[in-house]
């Protein structure tokens, strides 16, 4: 007798079958017909993306570099230093009035898309996440289904053995 992937499924969830989400009966189909789980979210994600998408996540990613923030610092350190010496002509006297509100103009487009693109961070992170579960719950029935086989095998061989005993003892009587 082999051992069959959809009892397997019906032993090892039995009080749960009921109870389990859609996600999770689409996993346990998948393990009855060896279905793959596993996937590359990631790819699946950036396949989808648009080019508005594209540019927040380049330019999330150049503001938040140590090469953006030492050359803009580079930046600002020589535009204070030649208004501060400029003898003749100061575009910016002090208190940098045109710098800070190029500073504020900086933030105000920065900041919303450093948070879109975080944003679609996290919703990867969120299907990584139900991808792992998915494989997990596979893993977890896949594992089950193998304690099974070796349990089938074990009573299967001693059953064997138990036969090769009587065998040997009638065949010494005699």
């Amino acid at each position: 007798m082999a051992v069959d992937r959809a009892e397997t499924a019906k032993r090892f969830l039995a009080k749960e079958i009921e109870k389990l989400s859609e996600q999770e009966l689409q996993v346990v189909e998948r393990f009855i017909h060896r279905g793959l789980i596993a996937r590359n979210v990631a790819h699946e994600f950036e396949e989808q993306l648009t080019a508005g998408q594209r540019v927040a996540d380049r330019v999330a990613e150049i503001i938040g570099s140590w090469r953006f923030i030492i050359i803009q610092s580079m930046l600002l350190a020589v535009w204070v230093a030649l208004n501060i010496t400029a003898y003749i002509y100061r575009w910016d006297p002090y208190p940098f009035i045109l710098l800070n509100l190029a500073l504020s103009f900086q933030a105000a487009y920065s900041a919303p898309i450093i948070m879109m693109s975080q944003n679609r961070q996290s919703e990867k992170d969120h299907l990584q996440a139900k991808n792992d579960y998915e494989v997990n719950l596979k893993a977890e029935l896949e594992i089950a289904h193998l304690h099974e086989k070796f349990d089938h095998l074990h009573v299967e061989l001693l059953e064997r053995l138990s036969a090769l005993e009587k065998h040997s003892r009638s065949s010494r009587a005699s």
